[in-house]
């Protein structure tokens, strides 16, 4: 049996705005309101949507991560760039607008408003000792 993760819930103080921002960044569709719930949906791929959500308690800061090619990297790192959004090379420290290029790719990381931790790699680190995944 093949599990899939079909949708994920992140909290947002403004979840227009922040389903709205990821959208344009990873360039898929989204929707101010989806179907169901009272959730801003971003349509990730065929198989996955995340669900913004509003809260209006503090937001746990939380890690996102988003494995694509080389030419789709290069098209999101450039639509973050226009955004004047910082970047770095690492999960944490200063933003220094580097990519860096561990485990044969490119990967970088960005902060959402929320304060939630977004991160673009070419190469996944967490499958590569394991062939096949």
């Amino acid at each position: 049996m093949a599990v899939h993760l079909d949708h994920w819930l992140v909290p947002s103080k403004d979840r227009v705005a922040a389903a709205r921002l990821l959208a344009g960044l990873l360039g898929v569709p989204w929707a101010e309101q989806g179907p169901v719930g009272p959730f801003s949906p971003v349509y990730v791929n065929d198989g996955l949507t995340l669900d913004f959500d509003q809260w209006s308690e503090p937001v746990p800061a939380q890690h996102y991560c988003f494995r694509v090619d080389s030419v789709d990297f290069d098209a999101i790192l450039e639509r973050i760039k226009a955004a004047g959004i910082p970047y770095r090379s690492r999960p944490h420290g200063p933003d220094d607008h580097t990519v860096n290029p561990a485990f044969g790719g490119k990967l970088v990381y960005w902060n959402q408003p929320d304060g939630h931790v977004w991160e673009l790699l070419t190469v996944s680190y967490e499958r590569q000792a394991r062939e096949g995944i």
